[in-house]
């Protein structure tokens, strides 16, 4: 059974479509990188999906519970850490948290030990007696993702979880993440692409209210060199020569010698045989990795935008 299951997600605010139709579901084991570029819906999805916004359409299961119809049951299976995470800073970690399961609802006999094993999980273990205002700001997402899994939830939401942090603290974070993982259904929001490269092992990009894109992360990195050729010439052509060569289906221009070209066959023996022919002068052909972020640039990109991109490009 699904963790999460989401059928035609919709929510307005005045007559704007904010979440148009979403539908997307979310097992044990999944780590789902949730991405989407300012004002996409990415944070009124999350809202709604914590049950703090009410959708105007479509439903939402956690756990097999309905969120709209038994919202407690619904939420009781869900731990959330907001970008800012909801520390009371002048409180002690132990205290904190045992705050924190009175929130959850924990029966008191299972506190001590909810908290204790909270604890384990995120590495707290020495912290317990610590003021949280002089934990470092890793330690401190530490502490808000240890409240997040205090009531052993069985659906995770992180949003933004390793803004601020240092290197070794990203580190830290990303490798709790990948552990709670295992036991847990996780939805992670962020803006560092690489942060969901490194995690996930499912991707969706939200665009203008609309799911466009979602994918294995296998079945990305499939997908890398899949098509893709980087080429460097002596004697580059305008891009519209580039364009007439058989089974080339997008060319962007790097700099003045170098093109990325997609070819619909996979293959680069038409772009050999014709810059040989018009004495281009190739110096390089290297298949070539598309990364994620590219993917995102490419969705997201307003048509606007795209439609000025390409037509610099055509009269370069």
């Amino acid at each position: 059974m699904s963790l999460i299951t989401v059928n035609n997600l919709v929510r307005y605010y005045g007559n704007h479509r904010a979440v148009d139709n979403i539908s997307f579901t979310l097992k044990t084991g999944d780590i789902l990188g949730f991405l989407g570029p300012n004002g996409a819906g990415k944070s009124t999805t999350m809202q709604m999906l914590s049950g703090n916004l009410a959708p105007h359409e479509g439903e939402i299961h956690i756990n097999g519970f309905d969120l709209l119809d038994d919202p407690k049951r619904a939420k009781a299976e869900i731990g959330y850490l907001p970008e800012q995470p909801p520390l009371y800073k002048e409180m002690m970690v132990d205290e904190y948290l045992a705050y924190c399961a009175r929130l959850h609802r924990i029966e008191k006999p299972r506190i001590d030990n909810a908290i204790k094993l909270a604890k384990t999980r995120c590495g707290l273990m020495e912290s317990g007696h610590r003021l949280i205002a002089n934990l470092s700001k890793g330690y401190q997402q530490r502490v808000g993702i240890a409240q997040a899994i205090l009531h052993s939830p069985k659906v995770i939401i992180l949003d933004e979880p390793t803004v601020g942090l240092d290197p070794n603290q990203i580190r830290e974070i990303r490798d709790l993440i990948v552990k709670l993982g295992q036991e847990h259904g996780i939805i992670l929001c962020t803006h560092i692409l690489p942060e969901v490269e490194s995690v996930c092992n499912r991707v969706q990009i939200i665009n203008k209210g609309k799911l466009v894109y979602e994918a294995d992360m296998a079945d990305l990195l499939d997908e890398r060199t899949a098509g893709f050729h980087e080429i460097v010439l002596l004697h580059p052509p305008s891009i519209n020569q580039i364009y007439a060569v058989a089974d080339i289906n997008n060319v962007e221009r790097i700099n003045d010698n170098t093109f990325l070209v997609h070819t619909t066959n996979s293959t680069a023996e038409n772009i050999v045989n014709a810059a040989v022919a018009n004495n281009w002068g190739l110096i390089k052909l290297i298949p070539h990795e598309k990364t994620l972020e590219q993917i995102f640039v490419d969705l997201t990109l307003s048509d606007e935008k795209r439609s000025d991109k390409n037509n610099a490009e055509i009269e370069s």
